[in-house]
């Protein structure tokens, strides 16, 4: 299909899809549903959870490194960057934080998600499952932001989204001139710049800062635990990383999906205003809602030294293991406890000598690149015999 909008975003190159307040986490919090007027007319509820996001002011490097960065639940710090040159732009006008960023614009191709007015903002898949209801473009920062501000007064306008551009590819001055209080060792700060878009509910592997600069967010987040609730989508085909929920959290279809009712006890939800930032926690699950006709956002990611991704791991269980005999799953699910998942894992291989412990061995980076390409042997299927027998 093709968009209107799409030359008017500069010279857009079509790619390839890709193929990805406090509330205790054993206490249910409250929600209900409510109506707009529009969706009482069509019949269709509105999910409203209420419970908030546990909330503090602006915090110094040793209070992140010791109160926040070490937490299992998110927590908003609100007015962490309200100091920042681009938050000051941006609460000035959106042509003042538009100015400011295109001064450093570097030129450099960016990735834009482009949909048709009729997804309303939200980026997911099409009615088939075998696409999405978006297209994907290159064009410049510089570009996008013209475009947006153009957008404004469009009562259905197309969706437009660039998510996670390296702040120091694409804008020559923004980590000088906008540093967090707080180091994230090996973090880059991400652009995410759109208009009023949505985010399917997903999470990521690895910690998470986000930091709104212009606009408005609204973060809706369930703890890990809920992801049997949550009805998670496709893992080999995601629509920008990690697979996501198939709930529409403004029209959940609780007859499809019936156990989101249990999720929704357990929802929190934060709303950020410029120069607000929120923490996740790893496996957090979380969509993002942006409310304003213009939003910029900064992220940050970071993981624990040495880290692997742990979804390769899952899907090769899933292939390997899901499908064997219950007593044969059985043992396995010991051997996992054991290596994995008993709190003594950790020491499981200290009965050897050092040099003999192999994958046991401390994370390293000496370790993981050692054993990388043995594991990936082992994860690929055993040849048949008529293979065998060419060797």
């Amino acid at each position: 299909m093709q968009l209107a909008v799409a030359p008017a975003l500069m010279r857009w190159q079509r790619r390839g899809a890709s193929a990805i307040v406090t509330c205790t986490l054993a206490q249910r919090t409250a929600f209900s549903f409510e109506g707009t007027d529009a969706r009482r007319r069509r019949g269709e509820p509105v999910m409203t959870i209420h419970a908030q996001v546990d909330e503090t002011g602006p915090v110094d490097a040793a209070q992140f490194a010791e109160e926040i960065a070490t937490r299992d639940r998110p927590i908003v710090l609100r007015g962490q960057a309200r100091r920042w040159p681009s938050v000051a732009a941006g609460l000035r006008s959106n042509e003042a934080l538009v100015d400011y960023m295109k001064a450093m614009d570097r030129g450099r191709p960016a990735e834009v998600l482009i949909g048709p007015p009729e997804i309303d903002g939200r980026f997911f898949y099409d009615a088939s499952m075998q696409a999405c209801n978006f297209q994907k473009r290159f064009g410049s920062l510089s570009g996008l932001l013209d475009k947006l501000l153009s957008l404004r007064g469009e009562a259905e306008p197309a969706a437009l989204y660039a998510g996670a551009a390296a702040a120091d590819d694409h804008l020559s001055a923004w980590i000088a001139d906008n540093p967090l209080s707080f180091s994230l060792p090996g973090a880059k700060p991400r652009i995410w710049v759109g208009n009023r878009t949505h985010v399917a509910t997903h999470f990521d592997e690895a910690s998470n800062v986000a930091v709104v600069v212009a606009g408005r967010r609204r973060f809706t987040l369930f703890p890990p635990e809920q992801v049997g609730n949550l009805y998670v989508g496709p893992f080999h085909f995601t629509i920008a990383g990690p697979p996501v929920s198939m709930v529409d959290l403004e029209k959940p279809d609780l007859e499809r999906y019936p156990k989101f009712a249990d999720a929704m006890g357990y929802g929190l939800v934060a709303d950020l205003d410029p120069g607000d930032a929120l923490f996740i926690p790893p496996i957090w699950w979380h969509s993002v809602k942006a409310t304003a006709a213009f939003n910029v956002m900064v992220n940050y990611w970071w993981a624990e030294p040495h880290a692997l991704s742990p979804m390769g791991a899952l899907s090769h269980a899933v292939l390997a293991i899901r499908d064997l005999a219950p007593a044969q799953r059985m043992a396995w699910r010991r051997w996992f406890e054991h290596y994995v998942f008993d709190d003594a894992a950790p020491d499981a291989g200290n009965h050897l000598p050092p040099h003999a412990r192999g994958v046991l061995a401390p994370p390293s980076e000496m370790r993981n690149a050692h054993f990388t390409a043995q594991i990936a042997e082992a994860l690929s299927p055993p040849p048949t015999p008529a293979a065998r027998k060419t060797r």
